[in-house]
């Protein structure tokens, strides 16, 4: 199946850490704009935004390790998405892109938030889409990230449903089950009915995806205190987990790049009421013997995020919060006109 939309090339490109595949608007110099993709995506997923930026910047997506076409080299949990921030970093250096702009979408959110806490100066602005909380995903409760118990315990590795792991990992193209990656896509990336331009090449971007205990989700840790499972130390679910990544302290950075949060006001799965969110499926009932909301209330990842980013506004930072209503997971799938202008502001800014 051809995934490429004309205008847009795809190359290797050879780095210190390993060999990323890397998409680009064919012959567009300018200031370099770099999206980085979500979990269970690739850069196929930003190829509509890259050619609606205008002429003056260079548009590149990367796939990042273990999607796409990128080295699938395994993923250290313990890092806390370290392994996919230092890999985007060794493509800017190896591409000579100075310091670009960052659009990082869902844990590409939080790959951005990593590279912008680890250097802020190699980054010019920063956009944050549907971005995970900066407490991670899963296993807190509160603004500040207070973890629901050890070892992050309800996250991780064991959270994701394995009937969708198992049709992932088979590449599984049909609408059959309500847990193949079509159906996820259009129930839980979009916010149906809608049906997004691309639908097949986004299907076979979900399915470029490897998968195993060293890839997504990762491996599982089972825990004796409720929802039984806990955070490893491989794969992808696992580095998103609250022990592994946690950056409350962005405020500290200097300096202080611009930086633009936009989100769909309907989103289900970066929400205050995520249902991949372990203790909200306890709290509707959906897994058994939730201990109640004294102790695992759902995780408030929007509200999480807004407080990072109100620490870094008063600490002399800037935000700008972009709410898309009637939006889901993906803005610049379902609203691509207002996300690019979007865009354009923030990145005027820089």
């Amino acid at each position: 199946m051809i995934t490429l939309l004309p205008g847009i090339v795809a190359r290797r490109v050879p780095t210190e850490r390993l060999t990323a595949n890397v998409l680009e608007v064919d012959g567009r110099t300018g200031t370099p704009v770099l999206f980085v993709h979500g979990n269970v995506s690739s850069s196929l997923f930003w190829q509509r935004t890259m050619l609606d930026l205008p002429e003056g910047y260079r548009p590149l997506a990367v796939d990042l390790r273990g999607f796409g076409d990128t080295d699938p080299l395994p993923v250290d949990a313990t890092r806390g998405l370290r392994d996919h921030a230092e890999d985007v970093v060794a493509l800017v250096r190896a591409l000579d892109l100075g310091s670009p702009h960052l659009v990082g979408w869902s844990m590409g959110g939080g790959v951005v938030l990593r590279i912008l806490r680890a250097d802020p100066t190699a980054v010019r602005t920063a956009t944050l889409v549907n971005p995970v909380s900066p407490y991670g995903f899963g296993g807190t409760r509160g603004v500040d990230g207070e973890p629901l118990g050890p070892a992050g315990l309800g996250a991780g590795g064991g959270a994701a449903n394995p009937d969708f792991v198992r049709l992932l990992a088979a590449g599984d193209r049909s609408d059959d089950s309500p847990l193949s990656p079509r159906q996820v896509l259009l129930s839980y990336y979009v916010k149906p009915p809608l049906r997004p331009a691309d639908l097949e090449v986004l299907v076979e971007s979900m399915l470029s995806t490897r998968t195993g205990e060293d890839h997504y989700p990762g491996d599982l840790v089972a825990a004796r205190d409720w929802p039984g499972v806990a955070a490893g130390g491989r794969g992808v679910l696992n580095s998103m987990a609250p022990n592994h990544f946690r950056i409350d302290d962005l405020h500290t950075i200097s300096p202080k790049p611009p930086i633009c949060w936009i989100r769909g006001a309907d989103d289900q799965i970066v929400s205050d009421a995520s249902v991949f969110d372990l203790a909200f499926l306890g709290s509707v009932g959906a897994l058994p013997d939730w201990p109640g909301a004294g102790t695992h209330p759902p995780q408030p990842m929007v509200a999480q995020t807004r407080a990072v980013l109100e620490r870094y506004a008063r600490a002399g930072g800037t935000f700008d919060e972009v709410v898309f209503p009637d939006t889901g997971h993906s803005p610049h799938l379902e609203r691509p006109a207002e996300f690019v202008a979007a865009l354009r502001e923030i990145l005027a800014k820089g």
